[in-house]
């Protein structure tokens, strides 16, 4: 298909890796979770049909190549080798046979794996640290090899863990491994594999880096011989598969690292510790030359996490300068990842600056977003907005490790704008046994979604909002000027609704009387109401929701109560404003609340530490006064700090009109997030 608007021709013409004609120069890009060989899940490796569904639905709405998630060559569980599995690969030739009927390809990303950025959990660490609780665990679990880092040095996540070094007879079964499954996958009709990776700090890269890798032996020191492990890689699979089998590599331009766990801000001027431009362009042609046919590149590691999993606080194609610069360096294709937007793309690709655009999340909230690029119905798009609450949601604070539950460790590469999205057993619209009439109170977001939900599923709906818009709190949640996509969501809600005949809104209408209304069904989504502190001088604070809003104006000096997200975001906001904040939280770090993705946590917090941006941690408000604030530290000591207006975000306590024969859904029922509200409310809507 090609696309009628000729900003985005570019990127609907052929293109090749190696000798595999590619139909179009859109790449879905590899995201943990989407693995064909399943991930993280007990009951160990096996062709994963939810996964397989996931990429079929996105394959029949013209993707070019399909680059599934990282697909560990040795299961996490058990420990047994995916080439050990050759009912798997019969399960995939299928699979492969329904992808080509599409005219899509498809390559399997297999991973070396993650080293000192294995992302161990808080229930894992403490088994970790004892010698006899991870004796105990190995035949389950084998920490230690998942831990196996090019040298000693502390994890990513736990800082109190050391990893161990990896074994050269380690690396050989790794090396072994990698080409005896590309083989398996080239003999299942796999288009080709991506190797992982010389990308994001995970092993290849640390083993590249001289900052995390001190061995002497081959495989340390000189520039060959960090290298090295990645080039035996390709040479191994060539070797198996035969050199016209295209190899693509996971690549990091540069790395964006000051130090240890700490990254490096777009436009910083700053010294790389990792890898620089200059090293990058002599490893991209070095590794093209030693076998790789593609390189599918962004920049960061986990240290700067937010390069390779850019939230709303990046710009949007955070990375395509430096992938561009790199391409000039190689004769292979290039891609580019990263908050890619399709016009910027179109224009890179016909400029000879990138071969394809590479995108990731979005194909998780809107499958059919192609589809609706070519037909010219962008307004239709569903956006995509950054905030990794359902697809990557590990997160982390000071003391912690991946704090996240298991179960969401295990269950990557959901959406939470979309429950559907590799969930499609649990959320999925089924035709309702009995039409019904549905009031729905409050038009937020989670309103909005029971009430498409119920209209698609054969009700007839009634949404009743109090204010004169749609969008309850999350339009002052949207309201900052990195949250375009935000924006763009709630447009998308609206023109949503208004395309059902059996949905009304009722804007400017309170409902005070559940009881009054002509439904059969009523669903409340009213919300929540914003905490106070009970200190002298509380009524002189601002609160977050009015100057988000702009309904009040601060100063130039402004305190902000409350380093959780919202606190953290107005504070960044009140910085690009010009003007000066000051965090003030009671916890022994910002944003400490679970499932909130460290990317995202880890752009905030460097982003005020490079900005020397003044944060109290272990701190509390004893009193807001005329133009000063008087703080309380961990120890009892008060302090006194000058400060034009305050700003007050400590907080929601749940709002719902009542909860007498009711469903109560989103903040009105328990306050959380985007993806607490949407699948909350599919979880009602599905069972009316």
């Amino acid at each position: 298909m090609q696309t009628t608007d000729p900003r985005y021709a570019a990127l609907f013409t052929p293109w090749k890796i190696g000798n595999v004609e590619i139909k179009n120069r859109i790449v879905m890009c590899p995201m943990g979770g989407t693995s064909l060989f399943g991930w993280f899940e007990l009951g160990g490796c096996h062709f994963d049909k939810e996964a397989a569904k996931l990429f079929l639905e996105r394959a029949n709405n013209n993707v070019g190549l399909i680059i599934p998630g990282i697909a560990p060559l040795r299961d996490t569980f058990w420990g047994k080798w995916l080439w050990q599995n050759p009912k798997m690969f019969e399960e995939l030739k299928v699979f492969m046979d329904e992808i080509h009927k599409t005219g899509a390809k498809l390559f399997v990303q297999l991973t070396a794996g993650m080293g000192r950025s294995w992302a161990i959990t808080e229930l894992v660490a403490p088994l970790h640290k004892n010698k006899f609780t991870r004796a105990l665990i190995k035949p389950i679990i084998d920490t230690s090899h998942e831990l196996a880092s090019p040298s000693p040095q502390p994890s990513r996540w736990a800082h109190d863990i050391e990893c161990p070094e990896m074994t050269v007879e380690q690396i050989h079964e790794i090396i072994e491994a990698f080409a005896k499954t590309a083989k398996l996958c080239r003999d299942a009709g796999v288009d080709g594999v991506e190797v992982h990776a010389v990308h994001e700090g995970y092993l290849l890269d640390q083993f590249a880096i001289e900052f995390f890798n001190k061995r002497t032996d081959d495989y340390g020191g000189s520039f060959e011989n960090r290298y090295r492990f990645a080039v035996e890689v390709v040479k191994a699979i060539k070797e198996a598969c035969g050199e016209d089998y295209p190899v693509s590599l996971r690549y990091s331009v540069e790395s964006k690292m000051k130090g240890f766990c700490e990254g490096a801000m777009p436009g910083e001027q700053y010294t790389e510790v990792g890898r620089g431009m200059q090293e990058s362009e002599k490893a991209a042609k070095y590794l093209q030359d030693a076998g790789y046919d593609m390189l599918n590149a962004d920049n960061g590691t986990y240290d700067s996490w937010y390069w390779a999993h850019p939230p709303m606080y990046m710009p949007q194609n955070c990375n395509l300068e430096d992938v561009a610069h790199i391409k000039q360096f190689v004769d292979i294709p290039v891609v580019c990842a990263g908050r890619m937007e399709p016009d910027v793309g179109a224009e890179a690709v016909a400029a000879g600056k990138i071969d394809a655009v590479g995108v990731a999340r979005q194909f998780l909230t809107d499958p059919e977003w192609v589809t609706k690029l070519i037909e010219n119905r962008l307004e239709d798009i569903k956006p995509c907005i950054g905030c990794h609450a359902g697809c990557f949601n590990f997160s982390s604070s000071k003391g912690h490790a991946n704090t996240q539950d298991l179960t969401d460790t295990m269950g990557l590469a959901r959406c939470a704008l979309n429950p559907e999205t590799m969930q499609s057993k649990k959320y999925h619209i089924e035709p309702a046994k009995k039409a019904k009439k549905v009031a729905v109170i409050g038009g937020g977001i989670g309103g909005m979604e029971a009430a498409l939900v119920c209209a698609k599923r054969g009700h007839s709906v009634t949404l009743y909002e109090k204010s004169d818009r749609l969008g309850g709190v999350f339009i002052a949640a949207a309201a900052p000027s990195f949250k375009e996509k935000d924006r763009a969501l709630i447009a998308w809600y609206i023109r949503e609704l208004a395309k059902h005949e059996s949905i009304t809104v009722k804007l400017n209408t309170e409902v005070t009387d559940v009881g009054a209304l002509d439904a059969d069904e009523v669903i409340v989504a009213t919300g929540a109401t914003a905490k106070r502190i009970p200190i002298p001088g509380a009524e002189k604070a601002v609160e977050a929701v009015d100057f988000l809003l702009g309904n009040k104006t601060v100063g130039k000096n402004v305190v902000v109560i409350g380093g959780g997200l919202t606190g953290c975001e107005i504070a960044y906001e009140l910085y690009l404003q010009g003007k000066c904040p000051t965090i003030v939280e009671m916890q022994d770090d910002l944003i400490t609340t679970k499932g909130i993705c460290l990317a995202n946590t880890s752009y905030l917090r460097d982003f005020f530490k490079t900005n020397k941006v003044p944060v109290f941690l272990e701190t509390g408000v004893k009193e807001i006064g005329d133009g000063v604030i008087t703080l309380v530290d961990k120890d009892g000591k008060a302090s006194i700090i000058s400060a034009d207006s305050v700003i007050l975000s400590v907080g929601y306590n749940p709002a719902p009109l009542t909860t007498k024969g009711v469903h109560v859904i989103g903040d009105a029922k328990a306050v959380g997030n985007l993806r607490t509200v949407i699948w909350g409310a599919w979880d009602v809507a599905m069972k009316l």
